[in-house]
């Protein structure tokens, strides 16, 4: 390996904490909805470690439930997921092409939102080593929760279950912030697009909207008219 990638490792690890304790809490309650339709903690851990999406997750353990085909469970969890593909476009602007095809495909497995963000932000072309420094935590984090949550979950108040999910949020909030803070473009989207969340919400006809596809449906629309709008200016140097 090239010198400084154990530091450029590091960095992802270090980036990768409090999205690992988020996650930790997000999945707990994720493994009392899967301990729920009769998953076992091996069950879970295994599901959690191999597709890291709660929404996809919830909604594979509901289709579980309800005794569905693996053709529905397989559609459903296509079009819950389906926002990673837009995420794993824009990534796709940002890969070095000389990137062997092996890190494409192991840091390309693993896109969540919160991995998305602050992969997004660094700049220049991706690291693979960052992403697998933020992986290495994450990843586990996500397992050992949904373990956890179906060996402990019943166990514990129904109230304090739901206050843990509350760190998923500040960890979201961490990833945008920074950033916006810099960039009076990217405070507007995001500006915009909590009033636009708000309003999907409160129209009876945009509320039945699945939040998956509310989720596309935003993102794409505000993302096309900044860049309309704001162009990125191209930098001068690599």
């Amino acid at each position: 390996m090239k010198s400084g990638s154990s530091s450029v490792f590091l960095e992802g690890v270090r980036d990768g904490i409090p999205i690992a304790l988020g996650y930790f809490a997000v999945s707990f309650s994720l493994g009392i909805a899967a301990r729920n339709v009769g998953i076992t903690a091996v069950q879970g851990m295994t599901a959690s470690f191999l597709c890291m999406a709660s929404a996809g997750q919830y909604a594979l353990f509901s289709l579980i439930s309800a005794a569905a085909s693996l053709g529905e469970i397989a559609l459903v969890t296509l079009i819950t997921n389906a926002r990673y593909f837009l995420m794993s476009c824009a990534l796709s602007q940002k890969i070095d092409p000389g990137m062997k095809n092996y890190h494409r495909f192991l840091f390309g497995a693993v896109v969540t939102d919160e991995i998305f963000g602050i992969t997004v932000a660094r700049p220049g072309y991706i690291d693979p080593r960052y992403n697998y420094g933020a992986m290495a935590v994450t990843m586990p984090g996500w397992a050992i929760g949904t373990g956890l949550g179906i060996v402990m979950g019943t166990l514990l108040p129904a109230r304090l279950v739901s206050a843990l999910s509350v760190a998923l949020f500040g960890m979201f909030i961490a990833v945008f912030i920074p950033p916006a803070k810099k960039d009076k473009v990217i405070l507007g989207c995001v500006a915009v697009s909590f009033a636009a969340s708000l309003l999907f919400d409160l129209v009876p006809l945009l509320a039945k909207i699945s939040a998956g596809t509310r989720t596309i449906i935003l993102t794409v629309v505000i993302s096309a008219a900044a860049a309309v709008l704001f162009p990125a200016k191209e930098a001068e140097d690599e």
